[in-house]
């Protein structure tokens, strides 16, 4: 099971991956390991990550970038509105409020909205997370916030800084609004990136130096780093204050922290790093790689969370960043009732029970206390209707127990509400003041503490039967959240839009398939294959590819993919020919040499076993004169060949005949034409010549020969009485024996014959 963290930046994402050797960042296609949240639209496709970063400039209007900021805002925010001016791409205003973009895709204008435009990015991460890991992604934690206390004091903000001077700069030095021209603003906005980080490691002027930016005007300037922190003093000033915030919520002082380590990519810039060091006053530690340390950190919590991880305890814990408020009716003078049920820096995941005396229906408005310290305009959260609640039987207000829960993932919910029907109820408690009840579940290990004596006294009431709990349906209606018919249809247009990314995929690479083909048969119709074809086969075929390369870029630009799969089987009709002869004239000597040296080994094998008869027809003389035959030779050819068929080694000396008489046959005729002309055998013949070879032959001329069991005291007397031989030891014999013996039962054609 694949266990995933994700860091979804403002500019750029990484991944990391818990595997069994610990926590690694995994690259992408390009082989790197930031992809770019970046998407490009096209009149065919989408480009995401690394390829539509490369377009930013060439496609300006179409491609989205920047547009975490817009995340869950409404067209009307004030940041959006501020966005919208810097931004080169068209927001609009969605059915629903929200922000939304509007491009140019599939040669028709649509709206996007931002929440589809992180689904692309997002899937598209997925994709490269399934590509590293070759397996699909089951558990994964994703980072959404800034790593900070301050969400406008990053990278950006630093280069926007320097954009804004040169801007200036070239408005009084070369007469040019940079800001009307939005390809020439993106340009210098990545120039401003790189200066920014030339400065963080070099104190010296550097130069600022872009050709042909705006009006065929090239522009020129410097800056040094005294400058530019001069320059950003504004977002330097801005360090301290979360530092203080942060340590005044953990009540810890300063010979409290025993180390620091810097994460994030500003944190780069030596006057960031010397406000923190100033602040603490301590050294400040750079062990983490600051632009990945996120997404590996999200990737240990999806560990730990993981029920297919087993990992190290670790003290986590999550906590509620702003504090949360619920806000109901009474018939009470004020009218209305509050409780923060959830104060900042709250643990989480934490729920709480809270009990209502109500006789009716009631509603429920959850929002953040304190609206100054929200980065939203509107505080609200949503709103909880309780439903079918009813007085009890005397009258009297019903006890309505309401859990409200934020879960592992940060989000509030009424989780659940329940009437506790009772008999002989005493007073009326319409509109009493609420009771909380706070029972705090860890959902990580799903324990529940101990609840409130009154709870336990409920409980054991509950269980005598006295009194009866009944579950009530909760009507929510969240502020900024997608209603699930508008999901669907999210979801749908994605897998769309996936489908015709693949279907454009297969198209290009058709395409490219035809232009690989033309460019390296030319190349080697100069080269390789030029022996194999005739002047006028081969002016006749330059002239095809020549047509084909210009058709490519003509009106074979944009044509369906089976336009391009016809004309590559087209050309492969022409090149196919040439390219069997080249390989069969490079692999045909390989071939015929391996099937003649079989051819000679079996003749050999067959030539000793002749020698073998004519050895023991001469024995046989000998005997007859009463003279005594060589004993060494003939013992030493029976022991390996006398155990063969006659009639099989007649065979196999007929079919080598034949094979042979096969084999000058075919290498006569061949070595008679040209290279141009096909060959009289091919390859494929050949070999399957050889394997057919091997099948008849070998299991005949190779036959083990067979056991003889040789009785134990027999063996034991030739042993004592029969020594080695005159000049031999006894164990050069057993050597002698044992090489005899792996001769005989060798299974491949490498046998050699004295």
């Amino acid at each position: 099971m694949s266990v995933v963290g994700i860091d979804l930046g403002f500019l750029n994402c990484y991944i990391a991956v818990a595997r069994s050797g610990g926590i690694e960042t995994i690259a992408n296609e390009y082989s790197d390991r930031c992809t770019p949240a970046c998407i490009s639209l096209g009149s065919r496709t989408r480009a995401i990550g690394n390829a539509a970063k490369s377009q930013i400039v060439t496609n300006v209007r179409n491609t989205i970038h920047g547009f975490k900021k817009l995340h869950g805002r409404s067209f009307d925010d004030p940041i959006v509105q501020t966005e919208r001016i810097r931004l080169p791409y068209e927001l609009q205003k969605m059915p629903n409020g929200s922000a939304g973009v509007k491009v140019r895709y599939l040669e028709e204008e649509r709206p996007f909205a931002i929440e589809q435009v992180t689904g692309m990015l997002l899937a598209k991460l997925k994709e490269t997370s399934e590509n590293a890991l070759k397996k699909p992604v089951a558990d994964c934690v994703i980072s959404v916030l800034a790593t900070t206390f301050d969400p406008y004091l990053g990278g950006r903000n630093f280069d926007e800084a320097l954009v804004d001077y040169f801007c200036d700069e070239f408005k009084t030095k070369y007469k040019i609004n940079v800001k009307e021209n939005s390809r020439a603003l993106l340009r210098l906005y990545q120039e401003c990136e790189k200066l920014k980080k030339l400065m963080s490691a070099n104190a010296s002027d550097l130069p600022l130096n872009i050709e042909c930016f705006m009006n065929d005007l090239d522009v020129s300037s410097k800056m040094n780093r005294a400058q530019f922190e001069q320059l950003c003093a504004s977002l330097l000033a801005r360090v301290e204050p979360p530092l203080k915030a942060v340590m005044e919520q953990a009540s810890l002082q300063r010979e409290d922290i025993s180390s620091i380590e810097i994460v994030g990519g500003a944190t780069r810039i030596p006057a960031v790093k010397e406000q923190i060091t100033k602040f603490f006053l301590k050294d400040i530690s750079t062990t983490l790689n600051a632009d990945e340390a996120v997404a590996r950190g999200c990737a240990l919590q999806c560990a730990i969370l993981s029920p297919a991880f087993k990992v190290r305890e670790f003290s986590i814990t999550d906590l509620v960043p702003y504090s949360i408020t619920l806000r109901w009716k009474t018939s009470f003078e004020d009218g209305t009732g509050e409780c923060e049920v959830f104060c900042k820096n709250h643990p989480a995941p934490f729920s709480k029970v809270i009990t209502f005396h109500k006789k009716e229906t009631f509603e429920l408005e959850a929002f953040y206390t304190n609206l100054h310290e929200v980065p939203y305009p509107d505080a609200r959260i949503g709103s909880f209707t309780i439903q079918n609640v009813f007085p009890q039987s005397d009258g009297d207000s019903s006890k309505v127990k309401v859990k409200v829960r934020v879960n592992i993932h940060g989000i509030f919910s009424v989780a659940s509400a329940s009437v506790i029907e009772k008999q002989n109820l005493e007073g009326d408690h319409s509109d009493a003041p609420m009771e909380t009840e706070t029972s705090f579940k860890n959902e990580n290990k799903d324990n529940m503490s101990a609840v409130s004596d009154k709870q336990d006294r409920l409980n054991q009431t509950l269980k005598k039967g006295k009194v009866k709990s009944i579950d009530l349906p909760i009507q929510s209606s969240l502020c900024r959240q997608l209603g699930q018919d508008l999901l669907n249809s999210y979801i749908e247009n994605e897998g769309k839009m996936i489908m015709q990314d693949k279907l454009e995929k297969e198209r290009n690479d058709a395409k490219n398939a035809v232009e690989e083909y033309v460019y390296d048969f030319r190349d080697r119709l100069g080269t390789v294959y030029e022996k194999f074809i005739t002047p006028e086969d081969m002016n006749k075929l330059s002239v095809i590819l020549e047509d084909t390369e210009n058709w490519l870029y003509e009106d074979g630009e944009d044509q369906p993919k089976q336009v391009y799969v016809d004309k590559l089987q087209e050309l492969k009709k022409y090149g196919q020919p040439i390219q069997m002869k080249y390989m069969e004239h490079e692999e045909r000597p390989k071939a015929l040499n391996d099937l003649g040296k079989k051819i000679q080994l079996v003749m050999k094998v067959i030539e000793a076993y002749r020698n073998k008869a004519q050895i023991e027809c001469k024995d046989n003389e000998k005997v007859r004169k009463k003279k005594q035959p060589n004993e060494n030779t003939k013992n030493m050819l029976h022991l390996v060949y006398d155990h063969l068929d006659p009639a099989e080694m007649e065979k196999v000396e007929k079919y080598i005949s034949d094979a042979m008489s096969w084999l000058n046959s075919k290498m006569n005729a061949q070595n008679k034409l040209s290279l141009t002309q096909d060959p009289v055998v091919k390859v494929s013949e050949i070999v399957a010549k050889s394997k057919e070879l091997d099948n008849f032959c070998n299991p005949i001329i190779y036959k083990p020969k067979p056991k003889v069991e040789v009785p134990e005291d027999k063996a034991k007397a030739n042993s004592e009485h029969n020594g080695p031989m005159d000049g031999q030891s006894g164990n050069e014999t057993k050597s002698d024996s044992t090489k005899d013996s792996s001769q005989h039962t060798k299974s491949s054609g490498e046998m050699e014959v004295d």
